[in-house]
């Protein structure tokens, strides 16, 4: 009897779990991560609430066009500022414009910041709101001064946005109005 159920269960077995399998959904589009993207920013990296010049416009594939992060705006000379603890990987040139990248503690998030003249090195570790460099004078991509401020899990690029919870964003919580008539 044992030895009949347990054929039964090893035919079975290998069916159930490709079921399950076909269950789980379409695979994510590439360029695109699975993982969500934790609000652990405690501040924007330039201003208080810098205008979004240029939004994240992921690209359909690895190598197509789309925008791999956001513009924002700010003056050249402003101070950019880590948004999350973490480590600098990198503090230098990148095709002529400064580059500030650091890896986020506790996840497998890297942010970058560009053009910015470092004031860190590759190795420190920055809190919430440490000063990384400021914005370059020249380099800028966009119209007027910004900074380039990207997110990336690997080597998928992710919305920067997403590191910021709904009170930086101006989205606040959900507030309930009064009933008319009820105490």
């Amino acid at each position: 009897m044992h030895a009949a159920l347990a054929l039964l269960l090893a035919l079975l077995l290998p069916l159930l779990t490709c079921a399950a399998r076909a269950d789980d959904g379409p695979p994510p589009a590439p360029g695109v991560s699975p993982l969500p993207v934790p609000a652990m920013a405690r501040a924007w990296p330039v201003g208080s609430h810098p205008l979004v010049l240029r939004g994240w416009e992921p690209p359909p594939t690895p190598y197509a066009r789309g925008h791999r992060g956001v513009d924002l705006a700010t003056p050249a000379g402003a101070p950019v500022r880590a948004v999350a603890a973490g480590r600098v990987s990198f503090a230098g040139k990148v095709a002529g414009r400064g580059v500030v990248a650091v890896e986020l503690t506790g996840t497998d998030l890297r942010t970058t910041y560009e053009p910015v003249s470092a004031t860190v090195k590759k190795g420190e570790e920055v809190e919430p709101g440490e000063v990384v460099g400021t914005v370059e004078i020249t380099g800028s991509h966009c119209a007027t001064a910004c900074v380039h401020w990207g997110l990336l899990r690997g080597e998928v690029y992710l919305n920067p946005l997403e590191l910021l919870p709904p009170w930086l964003l101006n989205r606040g919580p959900s507030r309930l109005l009064p009933v008319l008539g009820v105490p």
